[in-house]
């Protein structure tokens, strides 16, 4: 049987892959695509997490793609609204009738001889069949599908109720009058606490640490004024970069006065909760803001929650589960009928698809990443990844405009390879996403480094990526271009 041939494969059909097909369909529609998904829907984490407040923790006028206007009343949108966005746009572009479903990436080798990739593929679960292609271009995300982050905590064997972990939520699950033990302080719990919080008898939501949370509304009044006097793409336009510069300013001004700006958002935060509830046990944070993300909440919906009271939280350190529910080190005990595990991600690189260049296994973990989208030494190879510090898609958005601007440059030049040369040996190297949380501790040893000049260094700028990644040369000292025939051979044009 013969193997089929495309000139690019897309390997996830989340948010990131479903934008990467259409920008291929735009601003390369000569070259043929392949979109290979693991599940048997698009839409990734929009598709996966069915947790009650399954939302966005970031405007819509970033999070969206660029060239396809968010038309929502809600600037911060639930998961439903976001998928359907994702499926409305691969119907625009015609996108589904590339995505091969329920087929896993298992590994990828490139041949130098003939400029080709060859993919394993699992099939089902089951059988393995194989893809090539002379181009792959990694939008998998940044962590495992399959299943998150669950502690072993002792004695949760003997808890009588459930327990349940967000990333695998039970369809039929009824939590209806009964009490409800949230652990974690991350966005989901922010986000579970207070949805669950009016069906069920009380929500607790129990932390080790605080959390910066800030108040946003769901609705930008400023966009919808934009979108009675201007034309859509434009007002969406002027609505993005708004947002974009107000993102950017706070995040400047976090590392530059990070007391400053601490101060004001558990300012902010007492203001909605009330002089008499402890701010500075439950909501003021050790760390500065940004060293780990801000939390989001629309509207004060969480602060509204612990106003009413039908929701709580506690800032205390698990000693063991109890049949009927969470004893704490400090001695109290939460009842618990149901307790939710929201205790994070499992970080998975590239989808833990296993890559090889001329028969030499690559070690991703020991790659420099080239302007935070391809890397060192890997030919012909790209991956999407967000900002840290802003939303995901930003920069999603500007690594798919280069792969296409990339590709037409190959074609323009009669070239068929380009793979990013470190040649500074001495280069010192970072861990490529600057944030602490405890589950990017846990696994960011595996994923690839930056460098502490460009192109190795992550800008996490998206006015810097976008003069970058959409104007900036192709032709770079550090890219390395060829064709088969040829010897490879670098530009010397920067």
């Amino acid at each position: 049987m013969s193997v089929e041939h495309v000139d690019v494969i897309i390997v996830g059909a989340g948010l990131s892959g479903i934008g990467a097909a259409c920008h291929l369909t735009k601003d390369t529609p000569a070259k043929s695509f392949a979109v290979i998904e693991s599940r048997a829907a698009m839409g990734g984490t929009w598709d996966l997490f069915r947790y009650p407040g399954i939302r966005s923790d970031s405007d819509m006028h970033t999070l969206g793609y660029s060239f396809k206007p968010w038309k929502h009343e809600k600037a911060i949108a639930d998961g439903p609204a976001i998928l359907e966005y994702i499926r409305e746009t691969a119907r625009e572009y015609d996108i589904e009738q590339h995505i091969r479903y329920n087929q896993q990436v298992e590994s990828l080798s490139w041949d130098s001889a003939t400029a080709i990739w060859s993919l394993v593929l699992k099939v089902n679960g089951q059988d393995t069949m194989t893809m090539t292609c002379s181009f792959v271009y990694s939008c998998t995300g940044y962590y495992r599908y399959d299943q998150g982050y669950m502690p072993e905590f002792p004695g949760a064997d003997a808890f009588k109720g459930e327990i349940i972990h967000p990333q695998k939520w039970p369809e039929d699950l009824d939590y209806s009058g009964k009490k409800v033990v949230v652990i974690g302080s991350g966005a989901t719990a922010i986000t579970l606490v207070p949805s669950m919080a009016d069906r069920a008898s009380h929500v607790t939501m129990l932390q080790r640490s605080p959390t910066y949370v800030v108040s946003r509304p769901e609705i930008d009044s400023t966009a919808k004024k934009l979108e009675r006097y201007l034309p859509e793409q434009v007002a969406y336009w002027a609505t993005r970069w708004k947002n974009v510069l107000s993102q950017m300013i706070l995040y400047k001004m976090s590392k530059k006065r990070p007391e400053y700006i601490k101060n004001k958002l558990i300012q902010w935060t007492q203001l909605w909760l009330g002089e008499d509830f402890d701010v500075a046990t439950h909501f003021s944070p050790r760390y500065n803001p940004w060293d780990q993300r801000l939390c989001l909440v629309p509207n004060g919906d969480l602060f509204r929650s612990l106003r009413k009271g039908t929701s709580s939280v506690v800032t205390d350190n698990i000693s063991r589960f109890t049949a009927d529910g969470i004893e704490l080190e400090s001695g109290k005990v939460l009842d618990a009928d149901i307790i939710v595990s929201a205790t994070g991600l499992e970080l998975l690189a590239m989808g833990g698809m296993q890559i090889s260049v001329d028969g030499k296994a690559v070690d991703i973990s020991e790659a420099l990443q080239y302007k935070g989208m391809m890397l060192s030494d890997v030919p012909n190879f790209a991956f999407a990844t967000g900002y840290t510090n802003a939303s995901w898609t930003l920069k999603c958005d500007l690594s798919s405009q280069y792969v296409c601007r990339l590709l037409k440059y190959l074609d323009k030049q009669k070239l068929a390879i380009c793979v990013p040369r470190n040649s500074n040996k001495e280069l010192k190297r970072a861990p490529s996403i600057g944030l602490n949380s405890g589950y990017i501790n846990r696994s960011i040893d595996k994923f690839p480094k930056e460098g502490v000049v460009a192109p190795w260094r992550l800008h996490q700028n998206y006015f810097l990526d976008l003069l970058g990644l959409r104007f900036g040369s192709i032709k770079e000292r550090t890219m390395e271009f060829s064709s088969p025939s040829q010897s490879v051979g670098s530009n010397d044009e920067g």
